[in-house]
C-alpha cells in the first residue's frame, strides 16, 4: 500500500517537474504588434468585424489578413489610430454599418420584456442579467453598445440610449500615454 502511494507521489512530482520545465523552455511569446493593436481596439467583443472578438481581429491585422477598417464600434478614430501605429494610409470604413455612432447603452423596457433570454445569449460581454420568464436588466457600466442584443429580441423591447458626453463618460480612443514625471520647483 505504501509502495503504491510513494510510486504515485513520485510520478506526480516527476510529471510536475517535466511540465514546469517545458512551460519555461518552450514558452511562446505573444506578437507585440498584435498586443498594441488589441490595446487600440474598443474591446466590445461584438464580432461585427467578422472575427470572434477584438484579439482575433488584432492578430489578423498584424498578420496582414485583415484591413484596419472593419471595426464599427471603434469607428474612424480607431481606424486612424491603427493606421498611425502600422504606418499605413487611413482608408474609408468598410461599410455604412461601420459609420461612427454616438456611444450608447442598451435599455430594456420593463413592461414589454417577456423574459425569453435571447438577449442574454447574444450579449458578448454579459451585460444583461435576468432569468427565463423573468424581467431582464442591462448593467449599463458593462454594456459596450454593440447592438447585438437588438436583432434576437422577439418583442423589440430593447432600445439604445445615447450616453451624454461628460468628462466622466468620455474615453480617449487611444491607449493611455506613458505617465510623465512632473518636476517640483
Amino acid at each position: 500500500m505504501i509502495t503504491a502511494i510513494l510510486t504515485i507521489a513520485g510520478l506526480a512530482t516527476l510529471f510536475g517537474l517535466v511540465l514546469g520545465y517545458s512551460a519555461i523552455r518552450f514558452r511562446v511569446e505573444g506578437d507585440p504588434i498584435a498586443d498594441q493593436i488589441d490595446a487600440i481596439l474598443p474591446q466590445t467583443q461584438c464580432g461585427q468585424c467578422g472575427f470572434g472578438g477584438c484579439r482575433p481581429y488584432a492578430e489578423a491585422i498584424a498578420s496582414g489578413e485583415a484591413e484596419i477598417n472593419r471595426c464599427p464600434p471603434g469607428g474612424e478614430s480607431t481606424m486612424i489610430a491603427l493606421a498611425e501605429l502600422l504606418g499605413r494610409d487611413p482608408i474609408a470604413l468598410d461599410d455604412e454599418a461601420a459609420a461612427e455612432k454616438p456611444k450608447s447603452v442598451a435599455y430594456i423596457v420593463d413592461a414589454e420584456c417577456i423574459g425569453c433570454t435571447l438577449c442574454i445569449q447574444a450579449c458578448p460581454v454579459d451585460a444583461i442579467m435576468g432569468a427565463a420568464k423573468q424581467l431582464h436588466a442591462v448593467i449599463a457600466s458593462e454594456c459596450t453598445g454593440c447592438e447585438l442584443c437588438l436583432p434576437p429580441c422577439p418583442v423589440e423591447c430593447i432600445h439604445m440610449h445615447p450616453i451624454e458626453t461628460t468628462p466622466q463618460t468620455w474615453r480617449w480612443p487611444y491607449p493611455a500615454p506613458p505617465a510623465r514625471e512632473v518636476a517640483n520647483g
